[in-house]
């Protein structure tokens, strides 16, 4: 055994302290060496050349010393940068890792991946040339996929594999062409397509997505989502996101050039952003749109969702003081309107502008303004509009309306109790464009609101399913007093009934909005009782409340009668009973009919990575023309070792049928993952679109889901990625 040692040739500019595997000597041992020491050295048998983290094994190699390169063939094995290569031939540059090897294979240790080839060039350490070769990462000899390229670059600067004249092969299957694709070559976020997604829906037949994404930089990317509707055409979609030290938003738009069944064009938009300006102003909008009422109905699965029937165009400016904050907004809504069940169209504010200002203990005291200056307006006679299609003394076409709120309070908080009274005044001014005839034009109202929040606050050690907790007991009064005014002549511009629930008892007003100030004289009394670990974490939670009236309330809304000496009882219930195991519960109980007229019940087992059921009752028969009563499952388990089963079903028992209805399966192999999902949607008030996907992931190719994880997502509460390490939702 012959071993000789050369020293490598000294990097210009290059420090001591940042030697490299370039700074280090190259060490070569062989059975044999001839040659001269001065130029070149031949080596045979055994040969193995070691520089820094470079080795190179052999049956044969030439060191050229001036050139400082290495030629080696025979059964060769190399270990470069943390890769291992296998090949015929190697010729290697030590000083610039320039070179190539014929006929290997390899095995990249960034991302598991590895390949056979004709040969590959290295152009240098970071940057290799892949000839007529394959990628996977798949770790059998034998992949499951496995790509085919003529030319494959491996840019380890860039984190990038670009491959063009490429077929994609699945259990020996061609499953995709491309004359060009880029990937990823670790788990950051890189261009490339993302998994294709098959399927089939009631309203467009065939469907074939095929999403490409776009990595133009750390804080901006695209992803384009061209889809093929068998139907309809093809559908171009596209989603930008982008976020800078003053900005971010994200902006989403399809369209369908000559919809085959509706005969037009066929689109949709959406797009929010926020800009603050140096120092204290901040620009935002809101902007939805579609190009038609049956959107929602044909393409469930897109922008505009079956629940989301008024778009939002929202545009405001806002600027912030020490104490204040002044907004100018312009803001309406596109109506996507159901015959079946026809929803009004809300009133534009073009403009609305509001100030609020407030401080907190000012000796002692605390006190807030609002004032807000607003111009409505709204289409007359809208033809199928349930409130505008006939003139109304509640909703006038336009109008102007002026809103000062000023409030004051001295909260006393002390360890085991808290109260704080409260002065409010409601000042209101209309100015109005009626289209009744003999309504008034000019209204004005002030109302005074006086209020009392107290509370105790009681503490004791116990015991919570056999672990040591805190119990606290905390009773709580909350008293309100404001004075009678009719408003039966004053405008509905955005005001409506506030929904009844536990946060509500403790509002001063039954309504939302400005344009109804309720009378009180009311109380309402709470009591609740919290269970609290030591690490100061709420593990479960018991509340009951009501509120009680002491005189009748007469500001309503129309349809809307008020003659109790009562609220509902509410109750509500919410712990974790142990790691796996949650449960929830609340209920409205009417005492004048003595029944539970809302309640819903909702347990989750979650006992481990991957493995959750959800299961909640609820029911609402307060409103007595649209009852409510459903039960709603829905589950991500495992089936074997590799696949999973995932599934939700939305049941209502009043109509004896499924709403909403979800059942997919997944397999997890070692380096890929497929998943087939069906998915029953409701699009209108009679209608539902029933969906059919199938979608192939390949692990290191495409990392990102397309439909069918949004719609997983979505459906099954706690549901988690099998693919992530711990099964990390995203």
């Amino acid at each position: 055994m012959v071993t000789t040692t050369v020293a490598a040739a000294a990097l210009p500019g290059v420090a001591a302290a940042q030697a490299t595997d370039k700074d280090e000597p190259v060490s070569i041992s062989a059975e044999r060496m001839t040659g001269r020491p001065d130029r070149e050295i031949n080596f045979d048998t055994n040969v193995e050349i070691i520089q820094g983290t470079t080795v190179i094994e052999g049956d044969r190699a030439t060191y050229n010393i001036l050139k400082d390169e290495v030629d080696a063939s025979g059964h060769i094995r190399m270990r470069r940068m943390g890769d291992n290569y296998t090949g015929e031939s190697v010729r290697l540059r030590i000083d610039s890792g320039e070179g190539f090897i014929t006929q290997p294979t390899y095995h990249l240790q960034r991302n598991n991946a590895q390949g056979s080839a004709e040969r590959i060039d290295f152009q240098s350490e970071d940057e290799a040339l892949v000839s007529e070769g394959t990628y996977s990462t798949c770790e059998s000899p034998d992949p499951d996929w496995y790509l085919k390229s003529s030319r494959l670059r491996l840019d380890k600067t860039r984190d990038t594999g670009f491959a063009t004249n490429t077929l994609v092969y699945f259990k020996g299957v061609p499953i995709l062409a491309a004359p060009a694709m880029s990937f990823p070559l670790s788990d950051a976020r890189k261009s490339g397509v993302l998994p294709p997604t098959i399927g089939s829906t009631n309203k467009g037949g065939l469907e074939v997505t095929v999403p490409y994404y776009f990595n133009i930089a750390p804080n901006r990317d695209l992803t384009l989502y061209p889809k093929l509707i068998s139907r309809r055409g093809v559908q171009l979609g596209a989603e930008g996101r982008y976020l800078g030290e003053t900005y971010t938003g994200e902006t989403r738009v399809e369209y369908l050039p000559g919809d085959r069944e509706m005969k037009s064009d066929r689109y949709a938009l959406s797009s929010i952003h926020t800009q603050s300006f140096a120092p204290a102003w901040t620009f935002n909008w809101n902007l939805n749109t579609a190009s038609d009422d049956k959107y929602p109905d044909d393409f469930a699965s897109t922008i505009t969702t079956s629940k989301q029937r008024l778009l939002l165009r929202d545009m405001n400016l806002t600027y912030g003081g020490t104490f204040w904050y002044a907004t100018l907004r312009a803001s309406n809504y596109q109506v996507l309107q159901d015959l079946a069940a026809p929803i009004a169209r809300p009133y534009d504010r073009l403009p609305q502008f509001t100030l609020r200002a407030e401080k907190q203990d000012v000796n002692g005291w605390d006190w807030s303004a609002d004032v807000e200056a607003t111009r409505f307006w709204h289409p007359d006679n809208l033809a199928g509009d349930p409130v505008f299609a006939q003139p109304n003394i509640l909703y006038p076409q336009a109008g102007n309306r002026v809103v000062f709120n000023p409030k004051l309070s001295y909260p006393i908080l002390r360890p085991g109790f808290f109260l704080t009274p409260k002065l409010s005044l409601h000042a209101t001014s209309y100015s109005l464009d009626n289209r009744a005839i003999g309504a008034p034009t000019s209204l004005n109202r002030t109302l005074p609101t006086a209020s009392i929040d107290s509370g105790l606050v009681f503490e004791r050690d116990a015991n919570f399913f056999g672990n040591a907790v805190s119990q606290t007991l905390e009773p709580r009064l909350f008293y309100v007093y404001t004075p009678y005014r009719d408003q039966s002549q004053f405008p509905l511009f955005d005001s409506g009934l506030a929904d009844f629930n536990y946060a509500q008892l403790f509002s001063e007003s039954r309504f939302v909005g400005h344009d109804r100030v309720s009378d009180a004289n009311q109380l309402t009394a709470a009591l609740v009782s919290r269970f609290i670990e030591p690490s100061g974490a709420e593990r479960a939670r018991v509340a009951v409340g009501q509120r009680y009236y002491f005189a009748d309330q007469s500001v309503t809304l129309p349809g809307i009668l008020n003659s109790q000496t009562r609220s509902d009882l509410l109750l509500a219930a919410a712990g974790k009973i142990s790691q796996a195991v949650s449960v929830e519960a609340n209920m409205q109980y009417s005492q004048s009919l003595r029944t539970m007229v809302r309640d819903n019940y909702g347990v989750r087992w979650q006992p481990g990575p991957m493995r959750v059921l959800n299961l909640q009752y609820r029911r609402d028969v307060a409103n007595l023309l649209s009852p409510l009563e459903q039960i709603d499952m829905s589950a991500q388990w495992p089936m074997s070792q590799r696949w999973y089963g995932v599934g939700r079903v939305n049941y209502s028992l009043n109509d004896k049928k499924t709403a909403e209805a979800l059942l997919g399966l997944e397999y997890k192999a070692d380096c890929w993952i497929f998943r087939v999902v069906a998915q029953r949607t409701p699009t209108a008030a009679n209608t539902a679109t029933t969906g059919f996907f199938v979608q192939l992931e390949l692990n290191g190719l495409s990392r990102i889901g397309s439909n069918p994880l949004e719609a997983l997502r979505q459906n099954i509460p706690g549901y988690q990625l099998i693919n992530q390490p711990g099964g990390n939702s995203r």
